[in-house]
């Protein structure tokens, strides 16, 4: 374990803990596994080779200490409200998982939901992408948007803003848009509830950026604990592509699919057209605004070129 109080590359100090998987897999070792094989390969994503290892040694040492966290919070929140002469009701503990498109934050993110609800002290966990607060295709259109979609003016950063906050505040009932992969837009009058969860969990390329301009408020200025997961540009460029592939062999061949017309595409055009659409859209966006945002994590989660975390950097509290 390396104290990244000493220096960093370039002589700067850093405000976080370095720590490398067989250390990090040390830490938690009488955590109990509560998932089953057959769930796991249920929640990974299309090219991710999550297995029972990795689950062990990297996501139930991780969510132990998601657990301390939220039993911190709730202790503090006790405290509060006794010095304050309160009996107000706790409010969610609320976790945002960031990272580029293709890094594998959507699984990390629904496997931290199904480890987290297996702890007695906080089995009601929702989980929300920000995916369903990107503005409907017609407006994004409209504005000019449609080729950075994804960016962060693509999203209606208020009505997420809003939604986490009503959430955060304890509201008995919060209502997010819900965001369809097939049709690559939001569904009209389809909604996510959101009901008092202990956890809340929100998912998204962006949910790190600081205040737009203009504004004094970020949505991770709401969240009590950050994940952001990290690889190397030119590993997520590959996994980027080899997903691409393995969705126009699939989900791409339904003709009610977005992307229906890249079903007919050859190997060798799809991987160009994967690659176009990488250098042009996701890698500008991985690059001026999402990796930027890495050092406001709480915790980073640092890939190597097969998916699988090999070392993890804490913050200093």
């Amino acid at each position: 374990m390396s104290d990244s109080g000493a220096t960093a590359s370039g002589g700067q100090t850093t405000p976080f803990v370095e720590i490398d998987r067989a250390e990090w897999a040390a830490l938690a070792p009488a955590t109990p596994h509560p998932l089953l094989e057959t769930e796991i390969v249920q929640l990974r994503g299309l090219g991710e080779p999550l297995d029972m290892t990795e689950v062990a040694e990297v996501y139930l040492p991780l969510s132990r200490l998601l657990n301390l966290y939220a039993a911190g919070y709730q202790n503090l929140h006790r405290s509060t409200s006794d010095f304050l002469g309160e009996k107000a009701r706790s409010t969610p503990f609320v976790i945002g998982v960031a990272g580029s498109v293709a890094v594998g934050k959507s699984t990390i993110a629904r496997l931290l939901r199904e480890l987290l609800a297996r702890w007695e002290d906080t089995p009601r966990v929702e989980l929300v992408t920000t995916d369903g607060f990107l503005l409907p295709n017609a407006e994004l259109a409209r504005r000019g948007l449609m080729d950075r979609k994804g960016f962060p003016e693509s999203y209606d950063r208020r009505a997420l803003l809003r939604f986490v906050s009503e959430v955060k505040s304890g509201a008995p009932e919060v209502r997010a848009p819900f965001y369809s992969h097939l049709s690559y837009d939001i569904i009209r009058d389809a909604q996510i509830v959101v009901r008092q969860p202990d956890i809340l969990i929100v998912e998204g390329l962006n949910v790190l950026q600081p205040p737009a301009p203009g504004h004094r408020l970020a949505v991770s200025d709401l969240f009590d604990f950050t994940v952001y997961v990290d690889a190397r540009t030119s590993d997520i460029a590959h996994w980027y592509q080899e997903r691409f592939l393995k969705l126009q062999r699939g989900a791409f061949a339904n003709p009610s699919s977005y992307f229906h017309r890249y079903a007919s595409l050859t190997e060798e055009e799809a991987r160009s057209t994967a690659a176009s659409i990488w250098a042009s859209i996701n890698q500008p966006n991985l690059v001026e605004n999402i990796l930027p945002t890495r050092s406001r994590a709480t915790l980073v989660l640092r890939k190597g070129s097969n998916h699988a975390v090999k070392r993890v950097l804490l913050r200093k509290l």
